[in-house]
């Protein structure tokens, strides 16, 4: 068989073997809020992932991938012998998907981005020079790396803080809550249906004007918001129960007394919030009591409700996560695997062509199977040890993180859907104060991150070496 029949089967089974522990890794990203906020179970998140993931790797996956193909490396560097780049390209593939391997087995969240940038940033400083890494472009993503997480822990602390305030403070937060839905309904799908065809659908070559694009979302936001509407107000009715005036009064002032209070602490500072804590833990703990002596329906029957209908649209938002998720990091398998069949059908180092849609269909398929067979192993610690998850707290993080992630991949940049995923999870913790973080975890998940970069570029270089030894 000849050789460049060899390195395609080769380049293939790398890139597919990429794409798998892309899925066993960051589907965390997309469904650890959810499974770990109880809105869905294991099973149904990955049937969920697994189509979303493979339908914005498909349709949307082409942008980032082209900056992969050549934006790290200079091709131009290695004109004198293509097969030098060859060869990185597919080093670069191997490396990042042990190294992914080895994270996911210990349950890490590491930045499958940070994986591949440092791995083909190792390898294009060795075999071309300093100058043969494309500073500026590095540059560019590592500030995303920065930003990308402040944004989406930013996007999530916002978003949270207001369903804190118009709902879960709320004097009756079942009618808040109906109030509320169907206007973020509309948001959800406005943004996302903009994200979609603001890309233009590259696999179909699609485009789409601005007002066609607004006109076309607003439609399905308002579709979506209607019908959450009606579903609302025929849904989620409080059982009426029978109780005497007295205990039905005093519940009700007690539970009027602690919304009060916890709008009162959310807006203080030092020595005075600590104060009114103090005083709402007391008030909490007596309403308890009352409580137990009495079957009124509670406030606290009230947030169950409430987190019962946020169930609904944290699967809606975790879809739109996957989604995005497969937009952008289908590249860090497709992106090099593309530069090297360029390489072994044409000889030269022309990366301007769009990608083919099957190279974005076989990294869909292998970020899902991924998911189905390690994903659950990242998802435990994205969804139950950084804090504790609601579906209001989940749905806050994963929408915070999506619209991030879903506008990097626009602008064709490479970011950490881990990052963002992190940081809207961190950004919604900050909402409910500092000791409802695990500063533990966090400190593993950063330390895992550091060590990405090195770990990968150090592989990457050790791999090239005996792959140019074999087949030079």
């Amino acid at each position: 068989m000849p050789i460049d029949s060899i390195l395609t089967i080769l380049v293939l089974l790398a890139g597919f073997y990429m794409a798998w522990n892309i899925g066993a890794n960051d589907v965390s990203n997309a469904m650890g809020t959810s499974v770990g906020s109880g809105a869905l179970t294991l099973f149904k998140a990955v049937i969920i992932a697994g189509i979303l993931e493979f339908c914005g790797a498909f349709f949307l996956g082409g942008n980032v991938s082209k900056t992969m193909q050549s934006g790290i490396v200079n091709p131009e560097f290695f004109t004198h012998d293509p097969k030098i780049l060859l060869y990185g390209m597919f080093s670069a593939l191997i490396a990042t998907a042990l190294w992914l391997q080895v994270a996911s087995f210990f349950g890490w969240p590491v930045s499958t981005t940070h994986a591949i940038v440092g791995a083909l940033l190792g390898f294009g400083a060795m075999a071309g020079g300093a100058h043969a890494v494309q500073w500026s472009e590095i540059g560019r993503i590592a500030l995303s790396w920065v930003i990308s997480p402040a944004l989406s822990g930013l996007f999530a602390y916002l978003i949270f803080s207001t369903l804190q305030r118009k709902i879960l403070f709320a004097m009756n937060p079942i009618n808040a809550t109906r109030r509320l839905i169907p206007a973020l309904i509309f948001v959800v799908l406005f943004v996302f249906t903009l994200s979609i065809l603001f890309n233009g659908l590259g696999s179909f070559q699609i485009e789409f004007s601005v007002g066609e694009t607004l006109l076309i979302g607003t439609g399905i936001g308002l579709v979506g918001a209607i019908i959450s509407f009606i579903v609302l107000k025929k849904t989620y009715l409080p059982k009426e129960q029978m109780v005497s005036a007295n205990t039905t009064q005093q519940v009700f002032n007690l539970n009027k007394a602690v919304r009060h209070l916890k709008r009162v602490e959310l807006s203080s500072k030092g020595e005075r919030k600590k104060e009114i804590g103090r005083m709402l833990n007391e008030v909490e703990k007596y309403t308890e009591e009352v409580r137990e002596h009495s079957n009124l329906y509670t406030a606290s029957s009230d947030y169950r409700i409430v987190e019962k209908m946020f169930a609904s649209l944290q699967i809606m938002s975790a879809a739109y996560v996957a989604f995005a998720h497969g937009a952008n990091d289908v590249a860090n398998a497709i992106g090099p695997v593309a530069a090297a069949f360029e390489i072994i059908k044409s000889g030269g180092l022309e990366f301007h062509s769009r990608i083919p849609t099957w190279l974005l269909a076989m990294g869909g398929a292998g970020i899902v199977t991924g998911l189905a067979t390690w994903g659950w192993r990242v998802m435990e610690t994205i969804g139950r040890k950084i804090t504790e998850l609601t579906p209001t707290r989940g749905f806050s993080a994963e929408f915070g993180a999506a619209i991030t992630i879903l506008v990097a991949s626009k602008f064709g940049l490479p970011i950490s859907t881990t990052h963002c995923i992190v940081g809207a999870v961190l950004g919604v913790g900050l909402a409910r104060g500092l000791s409802a973080l695990n500063l533990r975890v966090l400190r593993d998940i950063v330390l895992s991150w550091i060590i990405t970069i090195p770990s990968s570029a150090i592989v990457c270089i050790l791999i090239f070496y005996l792959i140019r030894a074999i087949f030079s």
